[in-house]
């Protein structure tokens, strides 16, 4: 390791013990800046990279509920207000048992850059709490939410700080947390995004995060005049961002093969396709089932406690969670012949995993360039809230494709190496960085 970055993270490590996760985004990122920060002098003496691997705000409460059976319950709600420097603090709210500070930290942290690649005017947040939302009843869940939002009202607002979902958080949690929101300002304002249709939503919202990582995947397979038609493709997930990726997918004529979920995943060689998929929508989304009902449905494959990257494919889309691809694996798919890796989770791949894509020199789109399609589509939810006025199917998706093309060419300009080589990690780190860092010059030190 370079030791500018050695240094640096000495300093990170001793002043956020225990973040590993934290840790482990801020070193990807220092890795990628230090030298670029060393070459242009005016970010190393106004300290911007260690402005922003600190939040502007950390805010910790308590959320207490009742329970079906009367009995008092008591969570833990977070929200990370990251860095305001291009707009307000945007980012989602996660409802899982494993969210704690360091998690949010390094989601946060992400979110600045990947918010400052879509070109649009949003900060970046991040919060949630360690409620879990699976096997509770809708009047749980109301409860719950009701209470989160009764302490997070006062820390946020269209101009302040625009959450949104995450794991656990869809469209049932965003109407609770948002009919809260509205009992206790008495005013409807677009404060969080991926609301319904019906009440300041966006078309496409849904959609979002699983298109925007397969048009970035097509963006990158055209610099080598490729293309996902006629590809096998393997996804991890089964939940919202699985699904819509696999939607495009096969609308781009690919094959998809694998589909997961925490307790194993499918294989299915004949291909998921529309008439498949829209069974582990139903399973997924209306049911709360599991993704082995699939493979008892259908017939095919089902490996228990196993991720699919054990499977050959031309081109992998991660869409579970964090550090779901190891070094192992990474080294199997490239071995099998993947060509192109595509996140759609947040770091979904370890660090030794991303070296090994590096230094094969096949595609690879980190999640902070590849998966801001959800976030870009909620930017555009806020303007057409601003403005009063709901856009057609058609247009919002033509502003994502749009959006996900201009975030590829920022990479490719940042990331282009002599030999012609496009790292879509130092791309995307350095152009998401430039932006907020010539933002927080303007401004001063605030």
């Amino acid at each position: 390791m370079d030791p500018r970055v050695s240094q640096f993270m000495a300093m990170i490590k001793s002043r956020n013990p225990g973040e590993n996760e934290f840790h482990q985004a801020v070193q990807e990122v220092a890795e990628s800046l230090i030298p670029f920060i060393e070459e242009n002098p005016r970010y190393k003496q106004a300290k911007i990279l260690e402005r922003m691997a600190e939040p502007e705000r950390t805010i910790i409460f308590r959320v207490p509920w009742l329970d079906d059976k009367g009995d008092v319950q008591i969570n833990r709600g977070f929200r990370i207000e990251m860095n305001s420097a291009i707009g307000p603090y945007k980012g989602g709210l996660r409802l899982h048992p494993t969210v704690n500070l360091g998690i949010l930290k390094f989601l946060a942290f992400e979110q600045v850059l990947k918010n400052s690649l879509t070109t649009l005017p949003m900060g970046g947040g991040k919060g949630g709490s360690d409620f879990d939302p699976k096997g509770k009843s809708d009047n749980e869940v109301m409860r719950f939410c009701q209470s989160f939002m009764t302490e997070l009202f006062r820390h946020i607002g269209p101009d302040t700080d625009v959450p949104a979902g995450d794991i656990g958080v869809g469209g049932r949690e965003i109407g609770y947390l948002f009919g809260q929101y509205k009992r206790l300002k008495n005013e409807f304002t677009g404060v969080l995004t991926g609301k319904g249709i019906e009440w300041g939503g966006s078309l496409i919202r849904p959609e979002a995060t699983g298109y925007g990582v397969t048009y970035f995947a097509q963006e990158m397979l055209e610099t080598r005049g490729e293309g996902i038609k006629g590809k096998t493709v393997s996804i991890s997930g089964s939940g919202n961002v699985a699904q819509y990726a696999a939607e495009k997918v096969t609308e781009y004529g690919g094959k998809v093969i694998t589909m997961s979920d925490s307790n194993g995943f499918i294989y299915d060689p004949k291909g998921i396709n529309s008439e498949k998929l829209n069974c582990i929508m139903d399973l997924k989304n209306i049911k709360r089932g599991r993704i082995k009902e699939y493979a008892e449905k259908y017939g095919c494959e089902y490996f228990e406690g196993k991720r699919p990257w054990i499977v050959k494919c031309d081109i992998a889309l991660p869409n579970a969670t964090q550090n779901e691809i190891s070094e192992e694996e990474a080294k199997l798919l490239v071995k099998n012949g993947c060509i192109c890796v595509s996140e759609g989770a947040n770091m979904p791949s370890t660090p030794e995993a991303v070296e090994v894509f590096l230094n094969a020199r096949i595609l690879f789109g980190p999640g902070k360039a590849s998966n801001a399609g959800g976030v870009a589509t909620s930017g555009l939810e806020m303007t057409q809230n601003s403005m009063r006025l709901p856009w057609s199917r058609e247009e919002v998706d033509e502003r994502l494709h749009i959006i996900m093309k201009n975030i590829h060419k920022i990479c490719v300009k940042y990331g282009t190496k002599e030999n012609g080589f496009i790292n879509y990690v130092d791309g995307a780190n350095i152009g998401g960085f430039v932006k907020v860092a010539n933002a927080m010059i303007a401004q001063g030190v605030v």
